[in-house]
């Protein structure tokens, strides 16, 4: 059994900023093969373009655990909907399933098959903030926790990482992934 991990960064970042190469370390330091795609065109081209790319070059299975921020975990529900089987668990950072704000968000896909997200998100782990500079607040968790399941964990803490945030570290996921 190999266990897999795969960080998504959010919109308009990149896999080696915030808390994405420390979390990669501290997965490879315990077993996992751990992947953080750079996608240049999340939340920029359409949902429907980005999918595939992720989908079709990486094992998603129940060996597989799915990390994303912002955009990114926009990115997983979609992930989450067009999987043939589950994953072992989704940890979605900052996450949010409907607009967050007064920007576009092609990320998004128009609805989502609830029931196929819950059934595909092994143990569903969402991390909101009270306040978020984005909107990707834990109202936003909540949507998801309402219509998912899962865990909803609420902190105080903005972004968990932005250009004007450092986050280097993110001890909280390390203990929250399986």
């Amino acid at each position: 059994m190999t266990r897999r991990a795969i960080i998504v960064h959010g919109t308009g970042g990149h896999p080696d900023a915030v808390w994405y190469p420390w979390l990669a370390d501290r997965l490879s330091a315990r077993g996992y093969v751990v992947d953080r795609p750079h996608l240049p065109g999340l939340n920029v081209e359409p949902v429907a373009r980005t999918l595939p790319r992720l989908l079709e070059a990486r094992t998603l299975d129940a060996d597989t655990v799915l990390v994303g921020h912002s955009g990114g975990a926009a990115l997983l529900l979609a992930v989450l909907e067009h999987l043939d089987g589950p994953v072992a668990q989704a940890v979605l950072v900052a996450g949010y399933s409907t607009r967050p704000n007064d920007a576009d968000e092609p990320v998004l896909q128009e609805s989502y098959d609830w029931d196929r997200v819950r059934a595909n998100a092994g143990d569903l782990v969402l991390v909101n903030s009270v306040r978020d500079p984005y909107g990707c607040d834990a109202e936003q968790g909540r949507a998801i926790l309402d219509r998912a399941g899962g865990t909803l964990v609420v902190r105080d803490d903005g972004h968990f990482g932005d250009v004007d945030q450092p986050y280097a570290t993110f001890p909280l996921l390390d203990r929250l992934i399986l």
